[in-house]
């Protein structure tokens, strides 16, 4: 799994010198928008979660094309994954990317959530996590960063992309007895209990985790 290229674009956009204050632009009119007048501390912390969501993106990819390999899912993951690949390299996207930083929001939210809805299935059919790390919070938190209409554009191309790979379908043939054998046991593939997941305590104070 080559992520070169994405981890480039990360590195370009996440280390220039306007980054932080694009970002913290961007979070007080979010937290505005949830009613909330956001201080320097809750800037500094959507910041914090931003950039830390986006860097997991290829680690993200090389953890799904692992595990798919690991459970025989290889075919529809390889199609998701170049779903995910091909967006990123797409420069006029749902967020364009001339954005900077901010054009790359839409862009880990789509790869991050599709690996996420891969996970949720897996774990709907065997009992069983199949990433290490648990998104959906991070997820969330993303999808009212980027606000509407883009979020439902976004899962949109989610929901297509799980339909035309046909990975539901190919996750049915897990339901069986390896669901009765590790449901109850919260197992992983990768042997280390319950997936884990980036913390998102810290934004209350830009209304992030309001429901």
């Amino acid at each position: 799994m080559d992520t070169s290229r994405i981890e480039a674009m990360i590195a370009q956009q996440c280390n220039e010198p306007h980054c932080q204050t694009e970002l913290h632009d961007l979070l007080a009119a979010v937290a505005e928008r949830h009613g909330r007048s956001a201080q320097a501390d809750d800037l500094d912390n959507g910041t914090r979660f931003i950039l830390g969501y986006i860097k997991q993106v290829p680690y993200m990819m090389k953890v799904a094309w692992t595990a798919a390999c690991n459970v025989g899912l290889e075919d529809e993951m390889e199609q998701i994954l170049e779903m995910a690949q091909t967006y990123w390299l797409e420069a006029n996207d749902i967020i364009p990317d001339e954005l900077g930083v901010i054009g790359l929001l839409d862009d880990a939210y789509c790869s991050l959530s599709s690996f996420q809805a891969v996970s949720d299935h897996y774990q709907l059919q065997t009992g069983k996590y199949l990433f290490p790390d648990n998104l959906s919070s991070a997820n969330k938190v993303m999808r009212k960063i980027i606000g509407e209409p883009y979020a439902t554009d976004l899962d949109l191309i989610v929901l297509t992309t799980m339909q035309q790979t046909g990975l539901i379908d190919a996750m049915k043939s897990f339901a069986s007895e390896e669901k009765q054998l590790y449901f109850l046991s919260h197992s992983t593939i990768w042997n280390h209990g319950p997936a884990g997941k980036m913390e998102t305590d810290d934004l209350a104070g830009l209304g992030l985790l309001d429901d």
